[in-house]
């Protein structure tokens, strides 16, 4: 596999340098800020994707807040999405709080639809989303408004920052487009 990862690698391209995410990261942190320094509100991480995005957008919020995850996933080690599958749930009590989902990705729409939905049955205060990536194309599956998205992409099979090609790849720094030959 690692082969076949460094080949896909090769022939991917590159949609965000490392600066540009960053500055997203930075536009991200700052709305952020504007919305919920006040609000003592938990950071819920949608892993393993967004393990890159929380962390980076963590440091950059400078006010008290909780973070958590969630463990839920429709690719698996895939590159095809399947039904959702919970992993794991949150430890911390979201009742009577302000919870911000983070995922990495918001492409169909269907695991932070359900994520989010979860969290509103939990009794939240309120459930906010914040993405690094939207995908823009017309195929969405969930007609829910992120609150917060950080970059848009077109509708390509993407990976790094956090973002995987068959569970590979997440550590790149830079968002590369998988070449149409790779899928």
């Amino acid at each position: 596999m690692p082969d076949e990862v460094k080949a896909v690698h090769e022939r991917a391209s590159c949609l965000f340098e490392r600066r540009e995410v960053q500055a997203a990261l930075d536009r991200l942190a700052a709305q952020v800020s504007d919305r919920l320094s006040h609000s003592n509100p938990i950071l819920l991480c949608v892993m393993t994707g967004a393990i890159v995005t929380v962390a980076e957008l963590a440091r950059r919020l400078q006010f008290p807040l909780q973070i958590d995850y969630v463990h839920a996933t429709r690719y698996g080690n895939s590159t095809r999405g399947a039904e959702l599958q919970w992993l794991r749930h949150p430890s911390l009590a979201l009742e009577k709080r302000t919870v911000l989902v983070v995922d990495d990705i918001f492409d169909q729409g269907i695991t932070l639809e359900q994520i989010v939905n979860y969290c509103q049955r939990q009794g939240a205060a309120e459930v906010l989303s914040a993405v690094l990536v939207d995908k823009l194309h017309e195929h969405k599956q969930s007609s829910m408004q992120v609150n917060f998205v950080g970059l848009h992409c077109p509708d390509r099979y993407i990976y790094g920052y956090g973002m995987d090609y068959k569970g590979y790849l997440r550590n790149v720094d830079g968002i590369y487009a998988v070449a149409d030959v790779d899928l």
